[in-house]
């Protein structure tokens, strides 16, 4: 099993090669894995969901893909434990109960969300954090402890920390310096509290003044001033060692609908979006960025049925084949009501991962993580996904925790004086 310390950031790697290497690997100890014979099964189409098989490498073995400690891991897990990879969740209250410690302990999830209904104070947050650490023991991999810290109206952290002001203010500043060092101090923010991932930046171009969701949470209304702010963000995330997510592929900012309450409906075809909303996605999948959102939206013109965060056509096609992208994809919360009200859950699940999702987030209610756990496991079970469909997930997110040398080491409460301090004085010069 490899080992995930909390020492020096690895150097990157490419996605790509991580795939290769994965698939090559996983080809090579196919017959000592834990794979059921349906995981090599033709996949089969439902009325709700369809399903092609993975495709099939004909890369040679070579000594370094036999040895690969990821690959070797994967095909030691048990199913069920691959899966429980894939699914970071929400939780209930601000301390860890018996459900929340089951999904830990039982179900062996990759990661937890917090949102600001969990975090009253320093202290409890603190407190919640290690606790939730401490039950993933003897699991398979560190957890991805993550947080929704944008600035601005999107603040999940308690009221010892210093405020950010929203990405609509540093965009007015035109100052690529002022968002890096943005990026650094949110990092250094939720890293202080024992998170490792932030969902930002958020990389949706506002060009929709009626937008009721994304306003001044976006760099502005133009594409060069999201790109030039948005990836200094996002490097300045990452430089401190905690994983950042651009969000929300293929494109918030011109939606006239908040995908939290319904499903918002986009008609622009795929040449419209090339020439705008990709723009900064592009930008970031070139300069490396390690996770993806997809966001709850439909796009009629290149998908009818499904939204881009369930859609083969825009997450298998568009992002990773067309745009390259071989990096971690992860769904917005599938218990929105964009997705909650329109689609069943459960086939759902199986429609994001067949389209190429690695991480679904499942924000709300142990009952619909049960659901979504179960459905999957049946579905591979009975070869409407292959098992090689999860394989290459979960390389992906071992590979990803092993980079960013994920720990669940207990922290303490953390001294904020100097980190409160520099957020201060960044934020006048952004405000003066």
């Amino acid at each position: 099993m490899i080992r995930f310390t909390r020492h020096s950031l690895k150097p990157k790697i490419s996605g790509t090669l991580f795939i290769i290497a994965a698939m090559v690997s996983l080809f090579l100890i196919a017959g000592c894995s834990n794979s059921s014979s349906n995981s090599q099964s033709e996949a089969t189409d439902s009325p709700t969901s369809q399903s092609t098989p993975a495709p099939t490498t004909s890369l040679a073995p070579t000594p370094s893909a036999v040895s690969d400690p990821i690959a070797l891991q994967v095909a030691e897990m048990t199913l069920e434990e691959k899966i429980g990879q894939m699914l970071l969740v929400g939780i209930d209250g601000t301390v860890l109960d018996e459900q929340a410690k089951k999904m830990i302990t039982e179900d062996k999830i990759g990661g937890i969300i917090l949102y600001k209904d969990n975090i009253k104070s320093l202290k409890g947050m603190i407190s919640l954090i290690n606790s939730m650490k401490k039950s993933n023991t003897g699991n398979p991999a560190p957890l991805f402890m993550s947080v929704d810290q944008e600035g601005g109206k999107v603040s999940r952290m308690p009221k010892e920390y210093a405020t950010f002001p929203s990405n609509g203010t540093v965009g007015a500043s035109n100052d690529a310096a002022a968002a890096e060092k943005m990026g650094k101090l949110l990092a250094r923010e939720v890293r202080s509290a024992g998170f490792n991932i932030n969902f930002a930046p958020v990389l949706d171009i506002n060009s929709n003044p009626d937008n009721p969701v994304i306003g001044d949470r976006s760099f502005g209304n133009a594409a060069g001033q999201v790109i030039q702010l948005g990836i200094a963000e996002m490097k300045g995330i990452e430089s401190e060692g905690v994983v950042p997510v651009v969000k929300h592929f293929p494109g918030h900012g011109d939606t006239s609908v908040d995908s939290h309450l319904d499903l918002p409906i986009v008609n622009k075809t795929a040449g419209q979006l090339a020439d705008l909303e990709w723009l900064p996605f592009q930008a970031a999948i070139k300069e490396g960025t390690d996770a993806v959102m997809v966001a709850h939206i439909l796009f009629p013109k290149l998908d009818p049925d499904k939204p881009a965060s369930l859609s083969r056509t825009i997450i298998g096609e568009q992002l990773r084949d067309e745009m390259g992208y071989q990096g971690i994809v992860i769904t917005d919360d599938l218990t929105m009501g964009a997705i909650m009200k329109n689609y069943d859950l459960t086939t759902a699940a199986v429609d994001t991962v067949n389209a190429g999702s690695d991480i679904l987030l499942v924000a709300h209610g142990y009952d619909n993580e049960k659901r979504v756990m179960d459905s999957l496991l049946q579905n591979v079970k009975n070869g409407k996904i292959q098992e090689t469909r999860i394989d290459e997930s979960v390389y992906r997110i071992l590979a990803l925790k092993a980079k960013y040398n994920l720990s669940d080491e207990q922290i303490p409460v953390p001294d904020l004086t100097d980190l409160n301090k520099e957020i201060n004085v960044w934020r006048q010069t952004i405000e003066k």
